[in-house]
């Protein structure tokens, strides 16, 4: 065997932003180690510090003091009415700004909610009438439902609120996250038609245990609410789950951020497709991060995983097609089509249609992207087909990042195949893995 090229896993992004807001709301002082230093954590960072929360950096950890009483925007007290809102610029972080937003909602004051361009155009409207239900109220600047605006809020002042899962998980993780600084319990109930992405609800609650929020999970079996184990759901039916979060607000706890799977999905597919056996160090095999399943997915795809001691194995392998169903990990998808190109049977991506409010269309830009390497790709309904084709190796193909971390990271995945790959944006890694190239270097030297 070849000597593996060793890459250690960066800090969890979705973890990150969690156990910092978790940390921020609580009382007392946290020092949180192996957090992701990434464009999209400074937002949250800065979005807390605008908040009330002081946080600072010490022999490479971070130490949050909480705020006292929760998040305070502009007129908070009441007593100053031209007091200006507080400033939650979220430039493109889509996880900062629902995440924020929800938790500034049971803060008090006047928060101002915005962001770059691209952020104003994803749609807020389900979760700012959740919060409209929970006692905030919003002044639009421009179209309703959307970014920016002003909230005024006085805390969560109702009992019980309802949130779908149809366009996000991240909804119903913001209402979670603030409910505990509510002065009653919190019902949250989750309606709609389909529930994607549960796994990031799942970290959202192990975040709030880990920091001691209270909180239960019901599940209702015929016609009556039983409490459940959170750690047993695998998965949601609108209509079958509801959220008793307690007035507890947090504990200060020191942590630790486990590595990111969804950052670690490019190098595990690399060890796959490329021609050297890949170790990726730093990761929990049993994490409860959704984005692990890019180890079945790769694996059902034929490549040979071994987990060890020392990390996550990957060998080269020949890879075929499967049909998967990928909305609880829609993040992996790009990482997944380009890996479907250098199988030798066609591949099917089912329900991802919440992929189309993404940074870009990320639906679309997987297919306009993978089809540039000569591969047939055809979306259908919530679908992604792709076709292979022989892979052109030796030709130069300029790709299209939208300014989307994720589509750069994974089309760069196509320089194993020998094609002389360039970015429009090479830098959009900074989103959320700063250090990408510098690590992709390793695997393609």
């Amino acid at each position: 065997m070849k000597q593996p090229i060793i890459i250690d896993a960066p800090p969890s992004k979705s973890l990150s932003h969690r156990t910092l807001i978790a940390a921020a709301l609580a009382n007392g002082v946290s020092e949180i180690s192996a957090i992701l230093d990434s464009d999209d954590i400074t937002r949250t960072r800065d979005c807390l510090t605008a908040c009330g929360a002081k946080i600072a950096e010490k022999d490479g950890k971070l130490v949050v003091t909480g705020m006292e009483d929760g998040p305070k925007g502009g007129n908070a007290d009441g007593k100053n009415k031209d007091e200006k809102a507080a400033e939650l610029f979220m430039h493109e972080s889509g996880t900062t700004c629902r995440l924020m937003t929800a938790v500034a909602g049971a803060g008090h004051g006047s928060f101002h909610v915005h962001g770059a361009t691209r952020m104003h155009e994803r749609p807020m409207a389900e979760l700012v009438g959740a919060l409209g239900k929970l006692g905030s109220k919003f002044k639009y600047e421009n179209e309703e439902g959307y970014l920016p605006f002003i909230m005024t809020s006085k805390g969560y002042t109702k009992k019980k609120v309802e949130i779908t899962l149809e366009e996000s998980s991240q909804y119903l993780s913001g209402l979670l996250l603030g409910a505990p600084l509510a002065g009653h319990e919190t019902v949250i109930s989750v309606t709609g038609k389909k529930a994607v992405s549960w796994p990031y609800v799942a970290l959202t609650l192990r975040i709030m245990e880990d920091f001691k929020a209270g909180f239960v999970v019901e599940i209702k079996k015929n016609k009556t609410w039983q409490v459940v184990p959170w750690r047993s759901i695998k998965g949601v039916t609108p209509g079958k789950i509801r959220f008793i979060v307690k007035p507890t607000g947090y504990e200060s706890t020191d942590y630790k951020v486990e590595g990111d799977w969804s950052n670690a999905s490019y190098f595990l597919a690399a060890g796959a497709v490329g021609r050297r056996p890949v170790l990726l160090k730093g990761l929990a095999a049993d994490s409860l991060q959704g984005d692990r399943a890019i180890m079945d997915i790769l694996s059902q795809m034929g490549a040979d995983i071994t987990v060890t001691f020392d990390g996550i194995l990957i060998m080269p392998s020949t890879l075929r097609g499967i049909d998967v169903d990928m909305g609880r990990c829609p993040d992996l998808v790009p990482t997944v089509a380009v890996a479907a190109a250098f199988a030798s049977t066609p591949t099917i991506i089912r329900n991802v249609a919440h992929l189309r409010i993404k940074e870009t269309d990320r639906l679309q830009a997987c297919a306009d992207e993978v089809a540039r390497t000569g591969c047939e790709t055809e979306i259908v309904d919530d679908s992604l087909i792709i076709r292979p084709g022989r892979l052109p190796k030796g030709h130069p193909i300029s790709f299209t990042t939208y300014g989307d971390h994720r589509m750069a990271m994974s089309m760069a995945l196509f320089e194993l195949a020998g094609i002389d790959a360039t970015f429009d944006n090479p830098a959009c890694v900074g989103k959320s893995f700063p250090g990408f190239w510098d690590e992709w270097k390793k695997i393609v030297e």
